[in-house]
């Protein structure tokens, strides 16, 4: 479990991952050696599994963000396993998510334009297997989108 420090080196580097060490090291009251070593624990323990970096799709030309959810037919013991590995040959789904309740699957699918989008649509998204309902959602703006929780 992480202590105090642990906690407030997570803070800055979730504030700024691209900080080099030493400045993260001096944000958090650590020494450089300090912090590799407590990064590395981290590492190791699971807390941090990856640093990445966050893609604007916007700004790369990819205007169309759709929200989709589906349930699937329970009756087929295969069908989550299908489902899952057929949309990820999707190129455009950039999220799979399952849920318990009344919907199954989301998915994330980016598009160029409404064109674009609703060629994705006829051409992958309708031969999806074992789907039972959907529910499209598109996407107007971003209000939060953050990982980062009071730590």
């Amino acid at each position: 479990m992480p202590d105090a420090t642990d906690r407030r080196i997570l803070r800055q580097l979730l504030a700024d991952p691209d900080a080099s060490n030493t400045i993260l090291a001096e944000r958090a009251g650590v020494t450089p050696a300090s912090l590799w070593r407590r990064l590395e624990k981290m590492r190791e323990t699971g807390v941090i599994t990856a640093i990445q970096s966050r893609i604007d799709w916007r700004a790369l030309g990819w205007e169309v963000e759709v929200s989709l959810r589906f349930t699937l037919d329970k009756t087929n013991p295969r069908a989550f396993d299908e489902f899952i590995a057929a949309a990820r040959e999707v190129p455009e789904v950039i999220e799979i998510q399952t849920f318990l309740g009344s919907v199954d699957l989301r998915l994330s699918v980016i598009a160029r334009d409404m064109a674009h989008w609703q060629q994705i649509y006829r051409d992958r998204i309708l031969g999806l297997p074992h789907v039972t309902d959907s529910d499209a959602l598109m996407l107007v703006s971003t209000i939060k989108n953050s990982v980062e929780l009071a730590l």
